[in-house]
């Protein structure tokens, strides 16, 4: 499938009600070094989505001002030195913003594969909720346990 040049995408118009959510156009994304390039099939809608369309979460300087960190869809293409993943490979992502758009890249390290039996709208709403942020939440709590554990011992 050919990536076209320009795509649709959800721009936030000010801050407030859902109503400054609008419909418009721009240009394809090209994935950077080290990113992934994805066809979105359904963005997740959490917290800091909803901030950020509220003015309540500014958008970060290396960061899309587009909104939306989650989604799921199909690879279509590789940004320079991107490994482990392929293009047509069916993916979930947590991102650097972007992801209400029909394109959005992402860092190859906050790509997951597709997981079994999962729609797309499961897959978009998995990658904040459970792998990337509870997952590196439980990893630095044991490790913080197991630096203090000699201690109390």
């Amino acid at each position: 499938m050919a990536v076209p040049s320009r795509m649709n995408f959800v721009e936030c118009n000010g801050a407030g009600a859902p109503e400054v959510l609008q419909l418009a156009q721009g240009e394809v994304p090209q994935p950077a070094r080290g990113e992934v390039l994805i066809r979105v099939e359904a963005a997740g809608v959490n917290r800091p989505d909803v901030l950020q369309r509220l003015g309540r979460y500014p958008v970060p300087p290396d960061a899309s001002p587009i909104i939306g960190l989650e989604v799921a869809g199909e690879i279509v293409a590789l940004g320079p030195e991107t490994q482990g993943w392929k293009l047509g490979e069916k993916v979930c992502a947590l991102t650097n913003g972007g992801g209400y758009a029909e394109y959005c890249p992402a860092p190859m390290g906050q790509v997951l594969p597709w997981p079994k039996g999962y729609d797309a709208v499961r897959a978009a709403a998995l990658p904040e909720t459970f792998p990337l942020t509870v997952w590196s939440a439980i990893v630095a709590i044991l490790a913080l346990v197991t630096l203090l554990l000699p201690m109390v011992a």
